[in-house]
């Protein structure tokens, strides 16, 4: 047991050592506490269509929180090409499918205000799948369930790949 302490201590003190930082929350520089609010100063754009509105929807709670949208506004972020697409999988011998595929596909783009310059282009894409099931009704609800994680996907990517920008950034202006 006295081992497992000691091996759990050694570890903690070199995660602190090597420079570990989260890349989520709050985490100390230079003896202060600091918090990501980076992403609170970017604004982000109108996304066409039901699906676009959600996402974005999605990331303005990631993105702004509880402490609401930045009154400075430092980049913008536009989501384009929000595509998808549906395959069957699992086919019967009657050629009924049983099982289907959800794919979602989107260009995201984040722009410096102040030179207009696109800082950061990424494709994104959300793989899910849902059951067609005897039910028209079940079915239309396990997909819009599938619609929705894979949403919730693409906002986490957006908010992983925004973060570490601003974190590049700031290690770089250090």
């Amino acid at each position: 047991m006295m081992r497992l302490l000691l091996s759990l201590l050694l570890v903690t003190l070199l995660m602190t050592g090597c420079g570990f930082t989260p890349v989520f929350g709050n985490f100390t520089k230079n003896g202060q506490v600091y918090t990501d609010e980076a992403l609170s100063y970017v604004s982000i754009e109108n996304i066409p269509d039901r699906e676009g509105q959600h996402l974005r929807n999605l990331l303005m709670d990631r993105f702004y929180g509880n402490s609401g949208k930045g009154t400075y506004v430092s980049h913008t972020l536009s989501v384009s090409d929000l595509k998808e697409r549906s395959t069957d999988l699992d086919i019967t011998k009657s050629s009924d499918a049983t099982r289907a595929q959800l794919r979602l596909n989107a260009v995201i783009s984040l722009t410096d205000k102040k030179t207009g310059k696109i800082v950061l282009n990424r494709k994104i894409s959300a793989i899910t799948s849902y059951n067609i099931l005897p039910s028209e009704f079940a079915t239309r609800i396990t997909e819009e369930d599938a619609r929705k994680n894979a949403l919730e996907d693409l906002a986490r990517q957006t908010e992983l790949y925004v973060s570490l920008y601003f974190r590049r950034a700031d290690k770089k202006t250090q």
